[in-house]
């Protein structure tokens, strides 16, 4: 049985974690707050482009630009895998990863290769394990304030890649952020650019106007233009989206860490007491029966 100094080690120990994970969760949670307003004030615009690449691609037709036409033959195709740096987020990471694994398991066959552009620590530690060649890494700016420009970087890239014809196919793996106990991975193609869906102005109800974007040059020539810059755009939305998520996954852990903690620091108190009871119940016991062999 521990005795009564164990049992108060243990609940010292217990009660410096707690003041660890509440900290993190508060420190979460203030980045927390960052993330969401940069990645809510992304959407509109990610949405908005979408619209005007979609009035565009169905005017200049699909032979417009070559990120546009699909391969007849994929044999090589490249993942973009968004993770977090760090750990302490209870399945975030772990939720990706197993998404990855899926896919490659579903898209794995004869003469079929891989490449992967780890953004995280996670997602570069976990590259190690596969078959997959590492081609990029993009290390310590998830879960800091994104720019626009890292995300710029790797999307020249990942066009340069699939022009010159080292991936015939191009996806992404991301966390979409749904609320704060809510991230749900997502897998999206890149490249080529699939068709890109009607905005939500052009709904069914709102289907009686159809706005035309005047443009010039042609539209073909701004197509060329933009449809990088999609990626581009697609790329930043994502890595904002995932490190929103990272840290409400983070939150959630550490809260869940710190209730854990109380509850622990209640079971350790209980047996403290009861050890001192029963020490103070033995020493009475002791004293009581001292004073009868005097007394005998």
């Amino acid at each position: 049985m521990a005795t009564l100094k164990d049992v108060k080690n243990k609940i010292k120990a217990v009660k410096k974690t707690k003041q660890i994970t509440k900290a993190m969760n508060m420190v979460a949670a203030s980045k927390l707050r960052s993330a969401q307003s940069n990645m809510e004030a992304f959407r509109p615009y990610a949405r908005k482009f979408a619209e005007v690449l979609g009035n565009l691609a169905e005017r200049a037709g699909e032979g417009a630009s070559p990120l546009l036409v699909p391969r007849e033959e994929v044999k090589k195709i490249h993942i973009v895998l968004c993770t977090s740096d760090r750990g302490l987020c209870g399945g975030f990471n772990t939720n990706l990863l197993e998404k990855a694994e899926a896919f490659m398991r579903q898209k794995s066959g004869a003469g079929v290769h891989f490449a992967l552009t780890a953004f995280g620590r996670k997602a570069r530690n976990w590259s190690r394990k596969t078959d997959a060649l590492l081609a990029d890494e993009y290390l310590g700016i998830m879960g800091t304030a994104i720019k626009f420009n890292e995300a710029a970087t790797a999307g020249r890239k990942l066009v340069q890649s699939y022009l010159d014809g080292s991936a015939d196919e191009v996806y992404i793996i991301y966390a979409e952020f749904l609320s704060t106990a809510r991230q749900v991975p997502v897998l999206k193609k890149l490249l080529p650019i699939p068709p890109i869906e009607k905005a939500e102005a052009e709904a069914p109800e709102a289907a009686g106007y159809l706005p035309e974007h005047i443009c010039e040059p042609s539209a073909a020539e701004l197509l060329g233009e933009m449809l990088p810059r999609n990626i581009y755009v697609q790329l930043f939305s994502a890595l904002l989206e995932t490190s929103a998520s990272e840290h409400a996954a983070r939150m959630v852990a550490m809260d869940n860490a710190t209730k854990a903690c109380n509850d622990m620091i209640g079971n350790l108190t209980l047996a403290f007491n009861k050890a001192r009871q029963s020490a103070i119940t033995a020493e009475l016991m002791d004293i009581v029966g001292g004073a009868e062999a005097l007394k005998g």
